[in-house]
């Protein structure tokens, strides 16, 4: 009894005598809960936009819930472990994502003449997804090395490497939405990290002038082609293929009204009337079932997180905790721009995937992860 009551307390998320500064009781919930909704969302989209296209109604709902579960595992090891852990292993992972991606060219999965991903029979894994994470890491670590408020060229310079090497390896698999991500990620990190403007301007040409040469050789697909045509020219009947899905999905988010047709009873969702719904356009499924009012929740949830995300930037206790969060704030807003802006048939359709609501294991399981890394700043800002 005597050795029970000498006993000290244990630190940890249940004992209120921790200290204030354990990483137990500095989760941030409010993100964690946006989080948590926006993925039942997404089952319930999925779910809505995939069950008359199989013969098991429940195929891609199971999936997901498995995948999110998965995610929800990987993220709780990522909050356990200290970021400064991925700082000192930033440079294997990031080694590692390129044999995967230079892997992918020889040994993955062809499926309509690009090769995104590895096929290991019951999964697919895209490397592309997984790049998004060792750059994010690799990027950050390598600007957290400057000590002053600007970013010197030798470091801008070494920077551009880190995204360049993987950008080309994700823009010839091809993936255009992929390679645009890391481009804003980077130019997100860079701002934050004090380059200069003649800096960014340079990295925005070299990235333009990457993607001109990748459709100039041939590098691009001519139906990723079609899509960037059909934007400015939707009424050459020539295009009208490559405009079918995206006009279908307009429709679909158009008609939705103000409060939407109703869970599972919207025509254009659930009578399979627009190719990959779950994983390209969600947004449209959720538009056409819960109209204007279910797209602004949506959309208001992703602006609470970006709003706690840039909130945990500022309050790092380091340089690479802050960079850890604009990459991932950066990254998180240039999807749900591209995604949606997409969608509305405002920008090209590059099958970019809406966070936490596109249909995915890779893409889900890469967010949880990135948001760990978030997480993992905020528990460790007082310490």
């Amino acid at each position: 009894m005597v050795s029970l009551l000498q006993r000290k307390p244990d630190s940890g998320l249940g004992n209120m005598r921790a200290s204030p500064a354990a990483p137990g009781r500095n989760v941030d919930w409010v993100l964690l809960l946006v989080q948590g909704l926006l993925t039942v969302i997404g089952c319930a989209v999925v779910y809505s936009a995939t069950r008359t296209r199989t013969p098991d109604s429940f195929r891609f709902l199971t999936r997901q819930v498995i995948f999110a579960i998965v995610a929800g595992l990987l993220m709780v090891v990522v909050m356990t472990l200290d970021y400064d852990w991925f700082r000192h292993r930033a440079r294997q992972i990031y080694v590692g994502t390129l044999g995967l991606l230079s892997g992918l060219l020889v040994l993955g999965q062809l499926s309509g003449g690009t090769r995104i991903s590895f096929d290991l029979g019951p999964i697919n894994v895209q490397p592309a997804e997984v790049a998004k994470f060792s750059v994010l890491l690799m990027l950050a670590a390598h600007l957290a090395e400057e000590r002053t408020d600007e970013v010197s060229y030798p470091r801008f310079l070494g920077g551009l490497i880190i995204v360049g090497l993987t950008s080309v390896l994700v823009l010839v698999q091809p993936d255009l939405g992929s390679t645009s991500v890391l481009v804003a990620m980077a130019m997100g990190m860079l701002l934050v990290a004090g380059a200069k403007v003649r800096y960014i301007v340079a990295f925005t040409f070299l990235s333009l002038a990457t993607v001109g040469a990748a459709f100039i050789g041939h590098l691009v697909n001519d139906y990723q082609l079609e899509r960037v045509r059909a934007l400015f020219d939707e009424h050459n009947p020539e295009l009208r293929t490559a405009t079918f899905q995206v006009n279908q999905a307009l429709n679909a988010l158009a008609t939705g009204g103000i409060f939407g047709k109703g869970w599972l009873k919207g025509p254009l969702t659930n009578n399979a009337r627009i190719p990959v719904l779950w994983a390209d356009f969600p947004f449209a499924a959720l538009g056409e079932q819960f109209g204007l009012v279910g797209c602004a929740v949506v959309l208001g949830l992703f602006s609470v997180m970006l709003l706690r995300i840039w909130r945990i930037a500022g309050l790092s206790k380091d340089r690479f905790g802050t960079y850890l969060c604009a990459g991932v704030f950066s990254m998180l807003v240039w999807q749900i721009v591209q995604n949606v802006g997409m969608t509305m048939k405002i920008l090209p359709v590059t099958g970019l995937p809406l966070p936490f609501i596109s249909y995915g294991g890779s893409g889900l399981l890469v967010w949880f992860a990135m948001l760990g890394l978030v997480q993992s700043v905020h528990m460790r800002r007082m310490r």
